[in-house]
């Protein structure tokens, strides 16, 4: 049987936040958003949980519940989200399976959202499955450009984006089903060719294209559960949002 695996974002330090604190420790009622991942997680049965640590990983550390699955990877500078996940490739050197990229920072995704993921890639036999959404304002996110057969080609970060793409209203969450060894695969071949100088996991959906693998997606229809925190603001008004809808966001 396929092993589930996820890598868990959770290296900066979030300067909007205004604190020395990392930001992913923030607590969104009563508990650090990074242990609400790592719980979501762990309710897919995740084999392997990496969790990439940065800006004082010693205090991201401490706050996440010992358990044999985890594992903490140091991501000594930040050079862009393909970069985070690059870090992590000597511990999936022998896994077969799928593995998630999740954000610590997104603490209301459901897990039941990330088994419709699973299901929807496994039965595609898919290398990579994007959670995507659609929005009539899609501000900075990036946008999904699909290709003739309606699957997703690439993703344009929103710096880099064409007028017209700009116009495109389908989004990238930031969540990702892949198939670990395609992923690093495709991982080899990204460059920081772009306007932030960055290693951008997107660029692995095109290369995976080109390698004539098959990129597909699922619609998210509650934007709350991909919802990032980058401010206290922010990470007030999700408290109240999962406050008001406490038993849904915990099945």
């Amino acid at each position: 049987m396929k092993k589930t695996a996820a890598i868990i974002l959770a290296a900066g330090k979030g300067t909007r936040m205004k604190s020395d604190k990392p930001k992913v420790i923030f607590e969104l009622a009563g508990k650090p958003m990074i242990n609400r991942v790592v719980e979501t997680a762990n309710k897919i049965n995740s084999d392997l949980i990496a969790i990439v640590v940065g800006y004082k990983k010693e205090q991201v550390i401490d706050v996440v519940p010992k358990n044999d699955n985890i594992k903490f990877v140091e991501q000594v500078q930040q050079n862009g989200t393909g970069h985070a996940v690059m870090v992590t490739e000597e511990i999936f050197k022998d896994f077969d399976g799928d593995v998630f990229i999740l954000c610590g920072d997104v603490p209301l995704l459901r897990y039941k959202t990330l088994e419709k993921i699973q299901e929807h890639h496994r039965g595609h036999n898919a290398s990579c499955t994007v959670l995507t959404a659609f929005m009539d304002d899609a501000l900075r996110y990036g946008r999904i450009v699909r290709n003739t057969d309606g699957n997703v080609q690439r993703i344009v970060e929103f710096k880099d984006a064409t007028e017209e793409e700009k116009e495109i209203n389908e989004i990238n969450t930031g969540i990702y089903c892949f198939n670990a060894k395609d992923l690093f695969a495709a991982l080899h071949g990204i460059d920081n060719n772009n306007n932030q100088n960055e290693y951008y996991l997107t660029d692995t959906l095109e290369i995976l294209n080109n390698m004539n693998k098959l990129v597909t997606s699922v619609i998210l229809y509650d934007m709350v559960e991909a919802s990032g925190v980058n401010s206290k603001e922010q990470l007030a008004n999700l408290e109240t949002e999962f406050l008001s809808r406490q038993e849904h966001f915990e099945r």
